[in-house]
């Protein structure tokens, strides 16, 4: 049977990257992501928002990439699988570790990196991401991910029988 470890996340960086370099030369980058949901208290009815904090970390040139481009701030779709760890702190208790790590990450928002948005209304940015065949230290070469197409521009069409949502956008909020 197949099994599949595959994370999606698309949230706001919550620090400036930091990029290392192991001594063969690997990039290495490591950022926190946040996500945020919303849910109603059931007690009170008030809107609550729950922010969670994902440790990514990015390898070889998307390491780079993502070193140069990502900010404080800045909205970005990343794509990975999950990696567990254990380590030993200073007082000797064993600790666990979830990171992910990234494959995949397209930049969101506009040019400047804090919303805006193209004459479509989308995000603007790159997407890049590692080759499948590369391990966590070397080996693939990473590639550039070729950008999203723009949607086709929309066709006249007859007019249509009122449902109700005529007035409702159509956009996602994403």
């Amino acid at each position: 049977m197949a099994s599949v470890n595959k994370v999606i996340l698309i949230g706001n960086c919550g620090r400036d990257p930091e990029v290392r370099y192991t001594p063969t030369g690997t990039a290495i980058c490591n950022v926190s992501v946040a996500t945020s949901s919303r849910r109603k208290d059931r007690s009170s009815g008030e809107s609550i928002e729950e922010t969670q904090w994902h440790r990514v970390t990015f390898y070889e040139r998307l390491a780079e990439i993502a070193g140069e481009y990502l900010k404080k701030g800045r909205p970005v779709y990343i794509e990975g699988r999950l990696k567990y760890g254990k380590y030993t702190d200073k007082d000797g208790i064993e600790r666990n570790t979830v990171d992910i790590i990234a494959e995949q990450m397209q930049l969101l928002g506009g040019r400047e990196g804090m919303g805006g948005g193209d004459e479509m209304g989308g995000g603007g940015g790159g997407g890049y991401s590692r080759s499948r065949d590369s391990d966590d230290m070397g080996g693939g070469r990473p590639e550039r991910a070729a950008p999203a197409p723009r949607p086709a521009p929309p066709r006249q069409q007859a007019p249509k029988a009122s449902t109700g949502f005529d007035d409702m956008d159509d956009d996602i909020p994403f």
